[in-house]
């Protein structure tokens, strides 16, 4: 068995997914794991599209690359799935999960995905809850639910302790139960 995963995630610049992947990271970390996580720019600029990547593992980690085999995927926003190859370096074996009101089954026709696929309406929960489109904290609320290395209640504290000082009590709040309805309505 493979004692890494790797993560890549595909967003746009401003959408939080450099966040999103120190989110996986921390939550990894206490349970004694290596961790890395770092973003892939290019034209830096709101709105241009972006991947940042993470890993989490048992050893020590050596490699600094970008993430050519993900084991997981995460696309922020679904505009990419029609501009990028996000299924590309999956096997059998990885998970895509998409921000998408789109079924599993027509993601993973309009992608190729020769892995898992699972959708969740990340935008619609952030606009309901929190009341604009940043659908990162519940995308990762989602992941919680499929990679047993990011729990759902790890990345609950990690919020709070990061966000409640920055953006007060309700917003920090919101973005908890963001995380927690993705994660309960995760398709796949």
């Amino acid at each position: 068995m493979k004692n890494m995963i790797e993560i890549r995630i595909h967003g746009r610049g401003g959408q939080g997914a450099k966040t999103a992947a120190q989110f996986i990271v921390e939550s990894a970390i206490t349970d004694g794991k290596h961790i890395q996580a770092f973003p892939e720019y290019g034209p830096e600029r709101t709105g241009a599209p972006m991947k940042t990547y993470a890993r989490i593992s048992d050893n020590i980690i050596k490699t600094h690359e970008a993430v050519a085999e993900p084991d997981i995927v995460m696309v922020i926003d679904p505009t990419l799935l029609d501009v990028a190859d996000v299924s590309e370096g999956m096997t059998k074996s990885g998970i895509l999960i998409v921000n998408s009101t789109e079924t599993p089954e027509k993601i993973k026709q309009k992608t190729g995905c020769p892995g898992k696929v699972y959708t969740i309406d990340a935008t619609g929960i952030s606009i309901d809850l929190l009341g604009t489109n940043m659908p990162n904290m519940p995308i990762l609320g989602a992941l919680s639910n499929v990679c047993p290395d990011v729990k759902l209640d790890v990345l609950t504290k990690s919020v709070r302790d990061k966000f409640l000082n920055k953006i007060g009590e309700e917003k920090t709040k919101a973005n908890i139960e963001a995380m927690e309805r993705a994660h309960r309505e995760l398709k796949g």
